[in-house]
């Protein structure tokens, strides 16, 4: 059996251009320019490289980008009062604080009180729970990417076996309320499942979302089923340097998978291209656009 990579880099590049289109529609007829603020508190090298990134893609789309940068010992208290201020701010339709946080801030304070309608993570308790009793929500991003990516390629998931591992609340809670809502029958499986293998093999579709490099083997894969591989991690190499592998042993899936997400080059190029899309669905949201 052949195993085809699924492009999520192609994929997004599409879903940016389509974006920045509706973006410029929406300026000609309704004189709306859709905004996301980015705050990142302290210098983590990732989360610096993570939020230029956005910022670059979010004005190529025509959005406007604003920009909190914060010291690392910046008190929780003035997070909450910049996030208060980002509420009552108009002109931003989105906003994101970039994880993880300094360990003198609450994270669940603080994402509690960004305004749910301008929280275009999907953090934030009611959309959450809008997601589980299936009304319409913003929707963590990697997860939305992950469903796009399945239908792109699969078409109708209903009746679909789906086995997600991963119990987060980021990624592996919300990609199974997805799955449900498509129509699947969906398993979420983690660490303490017993006999992980066997239930990786039931399923039609396989997500991988554990954060422990390439942990699900080959022989866990049912012939023929896609695998949405959302781990990025980096181990080392022989010479010393370092190389990103995902949650799935990639070169074991070949012949067995019949599509797969790649890593890097599959799901991650997703998160932004959803998140962009985010803040443009609650920018109409917010002006009442349908």
């Amino acid at each position: 059996m052949e195993t085809k990579p699924i492009d999520g880099k192609a994929f997004a590049a599409g879903l940016r251009a389509r974006i920045a289109e509706e973006v410029a529609g929406l300026g000609a007829s309704h004189g709306l320019k859709p905004g996301l603020a980015v705050v990142l508190v302290g210098e983590d090298p990732a989360s610096q490289v993570y939020v230029r990134n956005k910022a670059a893609q979010t004005l190529e789309a025509g959005m406007a980008s604003f920009e909190h940068k914060l010291p690392v010992d910046t008190a929780e208290a003035d997070l909450l009062a910049l996030i208060g201020k980002l509420n009552a701010d108009p002109a931003v339709n989105g906003i994101l604080v970039q994880l993880p946080l300094p360990a003198q801030i609450d994270s669940m304070k603080v994402l509690s009180a960004i305004d749910p309608a301008k929280d275009v993570d999907g953090f934030h308790v009611v959309n959450a729970g809008r997601l589980a009793v299936g009304l319409d929500a913003l929707v963590p991003c990697t997860p939305l990417g992950c469903i796009l990516l399945l239908k792109h390629h699969l078409g109708n998931l209903s009746g679909l076996k789906a086995v997600v591992v991963g119990r987060s609340n980021i990624v592996g809670k919300p990609a199974a309320q997805l799955l449900l809502k498509e129509d699947c029958t969906v398993t979420i499986a983690h660490s303490r499942t017993r006999d992980l293998p066997g239930e990786c093999r039931t399923a039609d579709i396989l997500v991988a979302a554990v954060g422990r490099p390439e942990m699900i083997r080959g022989d866990w894969i049912k012939p023929g089923a896609t695998v949405i591989d959302v781990g990025i991690n980096r181990i080392p190499k022989d010479d010393g340097k370092t190389r990103l592998v995902g949650d799935v042993a990639y070169q074991e899936a070949q012949g067995i998978a019949g599509l797969i997400t790649p890593v890097p080059g599959g799901v991650g190029p997703m998160t932004i291209a959803c998140l962009l899309q985010n803040t443009l669905t609650a920018a109409k949201r917010q002006a009442g656009i349908s």
